[in-house]
């Protein structure tokens, strides 16, 4: 197996793959002013095992297609669906999310929670907003720097890993230069990276290397997720994931504009730190305790 087949089988079985909660699902839907309508068209980029999609199905009643470049994790969000009643609402789609096969125009909002830094955030909304229709939401969370100084440790570490972790503001710069209009912004708490993620796939460590015989490539990814969980804990207060909520204006004012400073962000939200989300039963295990 390659280093992505790898991380596929410790991820395939989880409930999550990146940090996230039903609670702030929901949260960004409130804050995106979409309705319940079964005539509602939402695409959730980069789906996972489907924790988003299916807040969104329940919550909106809308027809999902959940797109995933990554099959193992569509048969598990197929059969998730089937189990908890919104097969009807939910299709799947192989494909990456840098050569999708939408209709310019065809969908009424764009989900992607923890998976636009693959493209990278002003590639991906650059190539994502020719689908969504005018006034179309757009809903993602990335990586963003909580503060404007950080440990040299801290910078580093992410020069290396994500070097397009930004702040609020500059991402709102992005939005607004891209034809967007930013709606709402919102910090996943902390809750959503150790209850939801880090602590649940830290309790397949031991399985994933056994069933890969300690290979150095599997004990190299595991030190990967290590490493990130530790940098995670001693630095949370400079970084962590941002929640953007925009509508798509009538058009694109130019592209991101590098080596300036951006204005302050505008639109921050309140976030409670310190309740944990509710689950939706998927049958996958729980979250509390493993992805």
């Amino acid at each position: 197996m390659d280093n992505v087949q790898l991380l596929v089988d410790l991820y395939q079985d989880a409930q999550r793959q990146g940090p996230g909660g039903e609670e702030q699902t929901r949260l960004a839907i409130t804050l995106s002013g979409l309705k319940k309508s079964r005539e509602l068209k939402i695409a959730d980029i980069g789906c996972g095992s489907g924790a988003a999609t299916f807040v969104l199905a329940k919550t909106l009643d809308a027809h999902i297609t959940a797109v995933d470049i990554h099959p193992e994790f569509l048969n598990r969000l197929a059969e998730a669906a089937s189990r908890i009643g919104v097969a009807d609402h939910v299709v799947t789609r192989t494909e990456s999310m840098e050569q999708l096969s939408f209709a310019e125009e065809e969908l009424d909002a764009i989900w992607s929670e923890g998976a636009i830094y693959n493209m990278g955030f002003a590639e991906g909304i650059e190539a994502w907003r020719k689908y969504l229709k005018s006034g179309g939401i757009l809903a993602v969370s990335e990586l963003t720097w909580l503060t404007e100084e950080r440990p040299e440790e801290l910078q580093a570490y992410w020069d290396r890993e994500y070097p397009k972790v930004d702040t609020a503001s500059a991402k709102m710069d992005i939005l607004e230069r891209l034809g967007f209009l930013p709606l709402g912004y919102f910090v996943l708490p902390e809750n959503c990276w150790l209850d939801n993620y880090y602590r649940p796939i830290q309790k397949r460590f031991a399985g994933f290397l056994e069933r890969h015989k300690k290979s150095a490539a599997a004990r190299a990814i595991i030190k990967a997720e290590e490493n990130e969980i530790l940098f995670y804990e001693k630095y949370k207060a400079f970084v962590g994931y941002g929640y953007y909520i925009a509508r798509k204006t009538a058009a694109a004012h130019g592209a991101p504009i590098t080596g300036q400073a951006p204005p302050p962000a505008r639109l921050v939200r309140p976030q409670d730190n310190d309740r944990n989300s509710d689950m939706v039963d998927t049958g996958f295990e729980p979250v509390t305790s493993s992805v």
